[in-house]
């Protein structure tokens, strides 16, 4: 796994290996993760990533935030709740040496609580799938002022999915047994 383009084009990243105890953990491919962001920058969606601020719900191993800083994103904050997770996340931000420009939340994204900062215009939303966390993690970060207006959430799950009030469903493209659908706040 390593970051596709931008500032960190080309640094591997830490991931779960075979066997592992945090193998539970699913992260985007190289090539979903380039297509993904070949469509983000692709102008359809104005330019959703450059000064952004990011917020990366069940962060697994950081890349999509990262990718996105790499991409000029200007700060991230990644939320996950996993031992696992948290230790590839803060590794990888170590190897883009990007502790100045990222927040590490250790929380259950179904339960955030009210955001003291300001709100995110890109959200990544990569729950378990099938199991109807992402429709819980992205109530709780409405509820608690943490998505921006007219934020884009990219939500990624193994079928498509009905957009959740107050969200315009904008497209939605399958990568194998990966659906990528991207939503206007």
């Amino acid at each position: 796994m390593r970051i596709i383009a931008g500032a960190f084009r080309g640094r591997a990243l830490a991931s779960v290996g075979k066997g592992d105890a945090g193998a539970h953990l699913r992260p985007t491919t190289d090539r979903t993760r380039e297509s993904l962001f070949n469509m983000l920058s692709g102008g359809r969606f104005g330019d959703p990533i450059s000064d952004a601020r990011v917020l990366d719900l069940f962060a697994g191993t950081g890349a999509l935030g990262l990718e996105a800083l790499s991409r000029g994103a200007t700060h991230v904050t990644f939320v996950d709740d996993g031992a696992k997770a948290q230790n590839l996340i803060r590794q990888n931000i170590d190897l883009c040496d990007a502790r100045a420009l990222t927040k590490l939340v250790r929380r259950d994204a179904r339960r955030l609580p009210e955001n003291p900062d300001a709100p995110y215009s890109l959200v990544f939303l990569d729950p378990p799938y099938g199991k109807g966390l992402g429709e819980l993690a992205l109530a709780a970060a409405l509820t608690g002022n943490w998505i921006a207006p007219d934020a884009l959430i990219v939500w990624e799950e193994n079928s498509p999915l009905t957009p959740p009030a107050p969200l315009t469903q904008l497209d939605a493209r399958q990568y194998g047994d990966t659906t990528i659908t991207l939503f206007r706040a």
